[in-house]
């Protein structure tokens, strides 16, 4: 068996759990993995390739790579080192830059927009290379972070679902790094010698403000309680939803409730 470091060991650990957990994979699977040249897809292409090649079951790898058309991306980079790799790659080339600029709205962060005119095209792309599932490089920290926005700004308690299938029904979308933190995806593309390739967008990485005040509260508590970004990823996976408000949770009640005040109780008619 070829020689895992520390950090890929602790990696595959995590990924195939979660790959386990949520049942992302299947004997035969064609895998998407949408691969921009960012820490993250990296991170997510190599791993998966190490556990394809472990695995008990087979599924195949196709890297996919949405060129957005902004000036200077490298995009030739990422072919080569896929092909350097042994990696089936499949770029795209598009005018998301332009439509990007017709529809974003003032409110709209260009990340975001960006981000949903990637995944229609990456729906197109697996549809016409017959994959099964589509593998996106999101993180715990994406996870962790997607919750308190929702909590903090939106009022209702949801994170990143790991596994999800597309409103048409056609796709289904997994998220193996999901137990992984953000610093070990940075570190373990870095260990592998992947190159970043920067999207070349001007206002790439122009975060909404509220998930740069998130993105620096979590930095500030695990700076002074190391741990607590895994501590609220353990959270997510033991949800006591007796203890929330949302009355949708609670069991059924059994014959007679008290009545709120004004409020006339459910009549049923007799025959």
């Amino acid at each position: 068996m070829p020689y895992q470091s520390p950090l890929e060991t602790r990696i595959a650990r995590r990924t195939t759990q979660a790959i386990s957990d949520f049942e992302m994979l299947e004997d035969g699977d064609r895998v998407l993995v949408g691969l921009s040249g960012g820490k993250d897809s990296w991170a997510l292409m190599q791993i998966l390739d190490v556990l394809r090649r472990r695995a008990k079951i087979n599924f195949s790898l196709v890297a996919a790579n949405v060129d957005a058309g902004f000036e200077g991306y490298d995009h030739e980079l990422i072919t080569r080192t896929c092909d350097e790799r042994g990696w089936e790659c499949v770029v795209r080339h598009t005018t998301i830059n332009e439509t990007m600029e017709n529809l974003l709205d003032v409110d709209d962060t260009p990340c975001s927009l960006c981000g949903r005119l990637r995944r229609g095209v990456l729906y197109k792309m697996a549809g016409e290379i017959g994959a099964t599932k589509i593998a996106l490089g999101h993180h715990a920290d994406d996870c962790i972070e997607t919750l308190l926005l929702n909590l903090f700004f939106e009022g209702n308690l949801k994170a990143m679902p790991a596994k999800l299938t597309s409103d048409n029904g056609r796709h289904v979308v997994i998220r193996p790094l999901v137990y992984v933190l953000e610093s070990e995806a940075r570190a373990y593309a870095k260990e592998c010698g992947l190159p970043i390739v920067p999207c070349s967008c001007p206002a790439c990485g122009d975060l909404s403000l509220q998930r740069q005040r998130v993105k620096r509260l979590l930095f500030d508590l695990e700076r002074e309680h190391p741990g607590v970004k895994n501590s609220m990823l353990s959270a997510l996976k033991n949800v006591t939803g007796s203890h929330l408000l949302d009355v949708r949770l609670l069991p059924k009640p059994q014959g007679s409730r008290l009545e709120a005040p004004g409020v006339e109780p459910a009549r049923v008619d007799e025959p």
